[in-house]
This record gives C-alpha cells, sequence and structure tokens, in this order.
C-alpha cells in the first residue's frame, strides 16, 4: 500500500485515508501599496485563499533592494503572529498557500522562491504545473544555476533572473522567461519597485486584478479581495502580463495564440463558492449543476442532502428542481485537520465518522439522495454510503454533480495516475455496487458546460476526456496514465 507524506515529510497516511478529492495546487496573492502595511493585507488574501493549500504558507515584502521573507509548514493562521507580520515591512508583497503537485512537502519548497539578480531581487509565487520543468530546470543547471528546491516554480524564477542577468528589463526578461514555460502557471511576482502578474497562454489557473484606495491587488479568487476591502476590477487575461508600479498598471500581451482554457473543476470544486467567476459567484453555477443533475437523472427520495461543503450547493439545487425538501444529513467536524495521533482500531473502523457525522433522527427510514461534486477513488464515498445505511437510511441514491474523472491532471491538480481512478476501471453501475449505493448517475459533460451559461470551448475537462490543451511530454504521461483505454 502506497504511503503518502505529511506535512512536515513523515510517512504516516496511507493511500486509503487520503483525502478522496482531487487537490489543489496553490493560492497565490500581491499587492503594491507604498506605505500601507502590506504584509497583514497579504497575510488576510492568503488567510482566504486557505483553502487551495495547507501544507505551506509565505509572504515575501519588497521595499526596493530590501527583502524580507517568512515561509513555514502550516496553515496560515500556524505560521505567522503580529510580531512576525510586524516585521515583514515595505510596499509590495507577495503571498502563497502552498499544495504540492510538484516538489515533495517540505519547507525547501514552500512559496514564494527567490531570486537575485543584477536589477535586485524578485520574489513568486506560483499556481499550476509546468509540463517542461525538467527541461527548464536541466538548462538552468547546465548554465550553473543552483536549484536548491525541487519545484517547477523555481525554475521559472531562476529564468527570469538569468534574463535579466543577460541584460534585459524586468518586462522583457520576465516575457523572455515566460515564452521557455510550457503547461499553466498563475504567477505573481514581486521586484524593488513594482508588482507583476500573469497567466499562461491558455488561463488555466484563475488570477484577478482588484482595488483597494486606488492600489492594485493581485489573487487567485475574489474571495481574497472581498477579505481585504479591495473591489473586483477583472481577470489577468490567458497570456497577459500586468505591471503595477507607482504610476498605475500596464498590460503587455506576451503570448501570440492565447486560448482561454480555464480549469472546468475550479468552478466544480477548488475555487470557494463566494468567489465570483463569468461575473457571478461559484456558488449560482453550482446550483445550475444540481438542477440540470435533477433533469438528467431524478431520483425518487424523502429528502436531498450534500456531502459538506463541496456538495450543498447543488443539492440544494437538486432538491428545488425536484420540490424535494433539502436537508443536512451529514454534520461537519470543521476543525479536523492534521494530526500525529493516530485513532484507535475502534476509531479508525467507524471510518469517515470523524469528519462527517450522520444525523440519525432525519436519516432513519428515509429514502436519500446524497450529492457530492466527484468521486476519485470511491474509498471515502463508501465510507459516507455505509454510515448513511448504519443511521437508518431506507434507500441511499447517489448523484455526482459533474462527469466521471477518468484521467489525471498535469496542469497543476493533484489526481492519482489513472490506475487509482475508480471511474477509469469501472462502469457506474460497478461504481454503485463497489461504494454500495441504490443507484449512480453522474452529470454529463454537456450539462456540466451548458451550465456556465458561456463559452462551452473555453474551458479545459481533460480529467474527464482525456483531451489535453498543452501536449504533456510523453515521460510524463505515461507516468500516470493506463497503457488500455478506460471504460466509456
Amino acid at each position: 500500500m502506497e504511503e503518502c507524506l505529511d506535512p512536515f515529510g513523515s510517512s504516516i497516511k496511507q493511500a486509503e485515508e487520503r483525502a478522496d478529492k482531487p487537490e489543489e495546487a496553490c493560492g497565490v496573492f500581491g499587492i503594491y501599496a507604498p506605505g500601507v502595511d502590506v504584509a497583514k493585507l497579504a497575510y488576510f488574501g492568503i488567510f482566504a485563499l486557505q483553502h487551495r493549500g495547507q501544507e505551506s504558507a509565505g509572504i515575501a515584502v519588497l521595499n526596493g533592494n530590501d527583502l524580507k521573507i517568512h515561509k513555514e509548514m502550516g496553515l496560515v493562521s500556524q505560521v505567522f503572529d503580529e510580531g512576525i507580520l510586524g516585521f515583514l515591512s515595505g510596499s509590495v508583497a507577495v503571498g502563497h498557500t502552498r499544495y504540492s503537485t510538484t516538489g515533495s512537502s517540505k519547507i525547501a519548497n514552500a512559496q514564494p522562491v527567490v531570486s537575485k539578480t543584477r536589477l535586485g531581487p524578485i520574489v513568486l509565487a506560483h499556481n499550476g504545473n509546468l509540463v517542461n520543468a525538467d527541461y527548464l530546470r536541466a538548462e538552468l543547471v547546465v548554465r550553473h544555476h543552483t536549484l536548491k528546491s525541487t519545484t517547477d516554480s523555481e525554475g521559472i524564477v531562476h529564468a527570469i533572473g538569468e534574463a535579466v542577468d543577460d541584460g534585459m528589463d524586468w518586462v522583457d526578461g520576465t516575457i523572455h522567461a515566460l515564452k521557455r514555460c510550457q503547461g499553466a502557471f498563475s504567477l505573481v511576482m514581486g521586484t524593488p519597485n513594482a508588482l507583476m502578474g500573469t497567466r499562461d497562454p491558455n488561463g488555466i489557473r484563475p488570477l484577478v486584478i482588484g482595488e483597494l484606495d486606488g492600489r492594485y491587488v493581485l489573487a487567485s479568487e475574489t474571495c481574497a479581495l472581498d477579505n481585504i476591502g479591495a473591489d473586483y476590477l477583472r481577470d489577468v487575461e490567458p497570456g497577459e502580463l500586468v505591471v503595477i508600479r507607482e504610476e498605475g498598471l500596464k498590460s503587455y500581451i506576451w503570448a501570440e495564440k492565447a486560448e482561454r482554457k480555464l480549469c472546468i473543476f475550479e468552478m466544480i470544486y477548488f475555487a470557494r463558492p463566494d468567489s465570483v467567476m463569468n461575473e457571478e459567484s461559484l456558488y449560482l453555477y453550482r446550483t445550475r449543476l444540481g438542477e440540470i443533475l435533477a433533469q438528467e437523472a431524478p431520483a425518487d427520495v424523502d429528502l436531498v442532502i450534500g456531502v459538506p461543503d463541496s456538495g450543498t450547493p447543488a443539492a440544494i439545487g437538486f432538491a428545488k428542481a425536484l420540490g424535494i425538501p433539502f436537508s443536512e444529513g451529514l454534520i461537519k467536524n470543521r476543525y479536523v485537520g492534521r494530526t500525529f495521533i493516530q485513532p484507535t482500531q475502534q476509531m479508525r473502523e467507524a471510518g469517515i465518522r470523524m469528519k462527517l457525522n450522520p444525523l440519525k433522527d432525519v436519516l432513519k427510514g428515509q429514502r436519500v439522495a446524497i450529492i457530492d461534486d466527484s468521486i476519485v477513488r470511491g474509498t471515502t464515498s463508501r465510507k459516507i454510503i455505509q454510515a448513511l445505511r448504519d443511521a437508518g437510511a431506507k434507500e441511499v441514491h447517489m448523484r455526482i454533480s459533474s462527469p466521471p474523472v477518468t484521467h489525471p491532471c498535469f496542469y497543476g491538480i493533484d489526481t492519482d495516475s489513472q490506475d487509482q481512478l475508480i471511474a477509469a476501471k469501472k462502469t457506474p453501475l460497478e461504481i454503485a455496487e463497489h461504494i454500495g449505493v441504490d443507484s449512480l448517475h453522474y452529470l454529463s459533460h454537456a450539462g456540466m458546460l451548458r451550465a456556465t451559461r458561456t463559452d462551452e470551448t473555453t474551458y479545459c475537462s481533460a480529467c474527464f476526456t482525456g483531451h489535453y490543451p498543452i501536449s504533456i511530454p510523453d515521460g510524463m504521461k505515461n507516468s500516470k496514465l493506463m497503457l488500455e483505454q478506460p471504460v466509456s
């Protein structure tokens, strides 16, 4: 059985104990505001992005060439206190929360990452994943760069530093380096007198621009802007570099063939439901997923529940569309985090209930539809279904507000290799039998895209289809893909 690293590098978690969800790479935040406590604003910015990464957190602050940085393993609230934030004084701040998809979970891989150049330091926070990271790192090593981590992010910042040291200015050097990068990247960068932000030519990972008292803010999601009282202005466009200085914001389009392919899982699951995409909260999109799911796969049940918290909006939409009562059937312990204390055998046998506990008096004797946003391996789903039956549910029907996940992601989501994805090996009927439900239906691919109410060609849905918008090197692809074709 495969072991997984805990936040401090110890092999204590078995594969079957991992969260049965795709896990996002990172959250990034940046602000340019001379004369303002930028470190504290960055703290509250990444605090709002904690859901995007819980392994490490960091903030770097620049005041001219003076660089101060603090980063550690752990949650934002554990890594920073008033004393540390008071030390981080300057005019430019870059913050990061990390979940590792490349590089192991250790402090050397925490961000922001730094490069020293002839023009001063540059700090960088990265969300996404390069598919040519090994090639880029090899080029840099040949050119005598010393790389201290195993992340692709360090390769990007060193590539920028190399271009600057070769005589380019910050803008030209950054663009030159970006053109060497292939894959998904939303970047926030700080230099001695500027804040910069960019997205890859497909815009797979989100990045937004906000305004606070005449100063500009960059963040992965609008919820981070809301947390500090900033107003959302617009998204950074795919293939765009924005440069923020004292005189304002300037835009540079550096990619010749930019084509929007936002990760659809950002909308289904990763981003917070109060974040805005396509000019509306993702809560509304997720309730529409549930409404369409009810049209495609109704259920003759007494009540509808969601798997908290990610399945709740779709469950509300599903219940509303069918005119069936929605109820809380599972109570989530929101204070369950990573722990070195192992549960007793009896507690392990109780399974999911440390995190989700069923309401017996709500469920007893009821025919229940339970809504979730995805099934990856099926391990958690099976435990949840058993808990509902133990609580007295008469029937349990599961509905999933996304299509079957049949392919791994190479663009910054930590999905398993294909042989670990249950929908790549089993039909929906077989999965239903495996997890113990009376019926199981997934939302269709067409329904998922229709719910966006936007151009359906502007999304990456490779984890459902296997059609990758950015070419994947054979070595990387073969490491995660099964040779045989998945079940259709």
